[in-house]
């Protein structure tokens, strides 16, 4: 009965039921659920949603894990930002407001007297005055803001508005309290330039998969193709594509990237094209492998016989049955792809600053490695290796369930 039942099921079926029997890879996919959750949400759970998260407060440069500091916010005197949920996820957002670490404040009248946070000794800390109307308001060139006559009230003009806004200070000093002035906590602690450093190592996580991502994808569209057509028609067009091969098989991976971004310059998108187009050899190799080894059996031969062109048998009888091996070479590639990337950004010719890349922050941090902040450089370094570590765990899963299935059932 309980072989009956394992035909009766999908391919796919199946070898998501023999995958889930091996608890090393379904660690490595909860891992990567994770990561694409992180990378996908993006800006809309980091700490410091701001882009890049480039948030820098020179003053609280490298604090430690767990830092708590008091935070007065400032209002902008410009236009509001209004942004969507996909732009702000995307994107991030630009802030309306300054935000002050401070260490002390009291309230004089119409003023508030700040002790801006400081690395130093308190005794040099400089008191800074600000009125409580400049914090609450944006004003720009068709607003103006006065104390009455009494000194007990703000008033607030919008030309246009017909009638102005009036506060009492003690209601704008109790907003002020409850709206402007916060504790702020880096889980993380900040980087040399004052960042949260678990935004900037969220914000990472999307540079790392997006490069595999795209990577794989023009992995896959070349190596696919290629592999293929040469596996296909043999002759002398396998005779090229091979001798193809076999020259770039010869470079060095890391080699041949640097050289095709140094050629297409620095940048985001020139990561995706340099390590894409030196991981297809890989795919095209087994491809060709695989179609030799189905070109010549019955239901190729049934589908030549039956008059379908070339194209339909390579594309929707051969190709779906050698899917297995490429899944498999797919996640190592995606490995691969992080590790090139976060290489290429530790030598700087990588995503560029101030966008937030793992190789970039470990280069940046090297030398804090020996020194009292370590973990500037071993945060990114732990992230590298959960990433890369989880898609080789998931990579072997597929390929024992994948295995398993092909020799149970052949698509057709």
């Amino acid at each position: 009965m309980k072989n009956n039942k394992d035909k009766s099921q999908s391919v796919s079926a199946i070898a998501w039921q023999r995958l889930k029997k091996n608890k090393l890879s379904m660690f490595g996919l909860v891992l990567i659920s994770c990561f694409i959750l992180i990378a996908v949400l993006g800006f809309l759970i980091t700490p410091d949603s701001s882009p890049d998260a480039n948030n820098q407060k020179l003053e609280l440069s490298k604090k430690p894990p767990g830092f708590k500091v008091q935070m007065l916010m400032v209002r902008k005197n410009e236009e509001t930002h209004h942004v969507s949920f996909i732009t702000k996820m995307l994107f991030g957002e630009i802030s309306d407001y300054n935000s002050i670490p401070i260490s002390e404040y009291r309230f004089e009248g119409s003023n508030i007297i700040i002790k801006e946070f400081s690395n130093k000794n308190k005794q040099f800390t400089i008191e800074k005055k600000i009125n409580i109307a400049d914090i609450v308001y944006s004003l720009k060139d068709n607003a103006a803001v006065e104390t009455s006559p009494s000194g007990n009230e703000i008033i607030f003009y919008e030309l246009v508005k017909t009638q102005p806004t009036t506060k009492r200070i003690k209601e704008l000093q109790q907003e002020i309290v409850n709206d402007n002035i916060s504790s702020k906590i880096f889980l993380l602690g900040t980087d040399p330039a004052g960042r949260d450093l678990l935004s900037r190592l969220m914000i990472g996580t999307r540079v790392s998969f997006a490069v595999g991502l795209i990577s794989v994808f023009i992995s896959l569209l070349i190596g696919v193709l290629m592999g293929a057509l040469a596996g296909y028609y043999r002759g002398k067009l396998d005779n090229i594509i091979i001798w193809i091969i076999n020259v770039v098989w010869s470079i060095p991976t890391l080699l041949l990237v640097i050289a095709i971004t140094l050629a297409l310059g620095k940048g985001f998108w020139q990561v995706f094209v340099a390590v894409g187009l030196t991981m297809w050899v890989e795919v095209a190799r087994v491809i060709r492998g695989q179609v030799i080894s189905l070109r010549e059996k019955d239901f190729v031969e049934a589908a030549r016989a039956l008059g379908f062109s070339d194209f339909r048998i390579i594309f929707r009888q051969i190709l779906p049955n050698v899917m297995g091996p490429v899944i498999v070479i797919s996640a190592a590639n995606f490995a691969a792809a992080i590790l090139i990337e976060a290489g290429l950004s530790f030598l700087g010719i990588g995503a560029q600053p101030p966008t937030a890349s793992w190789g970039e922050m470990i280069n940046a941090h090297r030398g804090f490695i020996i020194g009292h902040s370590p973990y500037l450089a071993i945060l990114p370094g732990i992230a590298i290796m959960l990433m890369v570590l989880s898609f080789v765990l998931l990579g072997k899963g597929l390929r024992d369930a994948l295995d398993t299935k092909l020799k149970d059932q052949t698509i057709i």
